[in-house]
């Protein structure tokens, strides 16, 4: 009987492998791969990323090589069967000789979940799956929904007061620091450093026009990690008022920058200001308006990214769009900071506007919590709709 605390062990360790892919291995899953001998001594490891190509458990076969016969592949994915940009890794485990898999999960594309499992079975492989099946769940679950449906995964991230408010009154905030918020930060430096690490896991960042107005902000990746595509910067923007003369544009005019990749929904263009947009490299879409609020159809806008192979997107965007975004029952998840602040009145700006939901169960439920401190600080993880679902 396989020892199960040794098959967590080394599973532990694929796992840590497949996150040093986050932000280079998308439109791809996450995959990281440990290759142990007979004697449970590492002989083979590999993380995949889109650039390098090979997958995770081909790198570890090739590290392993003689030492692979007889031994354990433990990954946090099912080996892929099917020919893509690279040959079916479970042909080379098989010739391979590896004697058993240990996988955390079946593959989420529903085309081919279950077949590498199938056909190692068939070779006479053990196949053993499910042991830490949640947190490789959690690692993939933006691609199991861009795979699943063509659409990425929305997470919805605020930071806010123990009431509700996102930013006080606008009047408020004047003579600030450009790309602080309206009003000051509500967050202190842990939990602000924890959203640059959710900004380099999403593919895109969407905001409203009235986010840039307000606060000015460069909307980037600043974790200091490296990506293997810019993080798409999405702005909602109606009738095109996004100011030249912002940093978001001039970033894009900035050759040195990386994360010079905006694009711009509007639902009706002034042509004279789409040419000044293009001409500063902005890319600027007109799509069809949603019917209450005409702004561009959200459900819309998804689509065009998941065309784009974005596979997840963070919005973080003003009271507006974060109430166009649950009305239109778009939201997979939230990630909500809140600081222990208070700031009441009629005039603060409140975490989404719109009609809202008139009866409590209407309301979206929030499911499967997680709680993250950062401090005095503390963020609220939870999912309204489970990203593996058909």
């Amino acid at each position: 009987m396989p020892d199960h605390s040794t098959d967590e062990q080394f599973l532990r360790r694929a796992l840590d492998l497949a996150h040093q892919g986050l932000g280079l291995a998308s439109p791809s899953p996450y995959v990281g791969a440990v290759i142990v001998d007979p004697q449970d001594n590492i002989v083979g490891t590999g993380v995949y990323t889109y650039s390098g190509v090979k997958h995770a458990e081909v790198q570890a076969l090739e590290q392993a090589g003689a030492n692979a016969r007889g031994g354990t592949l433990y990954i946090n994915l099912e080996p892929h069967s099917h020919q893509s940009r690279t040959p079916p890794c479970t042909d080379a485990l098989i010739a391979a000789g590896i004697h058993r898999v240990v996988a955390s999960m079946p593959d989420p594309n529903p085309k081919v979940s279950g077949r590498g499992f199938e056909k190692l079975r068939a070779a006479g492989i053990r196949v053993d799956v499910g042991r830490m099946e949640a947190e490789a769940r959690r690692l993939n679950e933006g691609f199991a929904r861009y795979i699943r449906h063509g659409i990425p995964l929305v997470t919805l991230k605020a930071a806010m007061t123990l009431d509700g408010k996102i930013a006080p009154p606008p009047a408020a905030g004047l003579n600030r620091a450009p790309g602080t918020p309206a009003g000051g930060w509500i967050t202190g430096e842990s939990a602000r450093a924890h959203v640059q690490q959710q900004r380099h896991q999403s593919d895109a960042i969407l905001v409203g026009v009235g986010t840039i107005l307000a606060d000015d902000p460069l909307l980037t990746d600043r974790s200091g990690n490296s990506r293997r595509r810019p993080l798409l910067r999405v702005i909602l923007d109606s009738h095109l008022r996004l100011p030249l003369e912002s940093r978001l544009v001039q970033s894009v005019a900035d050759e040195r920058a990386f994360e010079n990749d905006v694009l711009v929904f509007c639902s009706s263009a002034d042509e004279k200001k789409k040419t000044e947009l293009e001409a500063r490299g902005i890319r600027v879409e007109q799509l069809p308006s949603a019917a209450s609020d005409g702004r561009p159809d959200i459900r819309a806008v998804l689509r065009r990214l998941g065309q784009l192979e974005i596979t997840s997107v963070m919005v973080e965007g003003g009271a507006a769009v974060n109430g166009t975004a649950l009305a239109s029952g778009v939201v997979d998840k939230v990630f909500l900071y809140y600081a222990p602040k208070i700031l009441g009145g009629t005039g603060s700006v409140p975490l989404a506007s719109g009609a809202g939901f008139r009866q409590m169960n209407e309301a979206p439920r929030v499911n499967h919590l997680h709680i993250h401190r950062f401090g005095e600080d503390f963020a609220v993880e939870g999912y309204l709709r489970d990203p593996y679902e058909e």
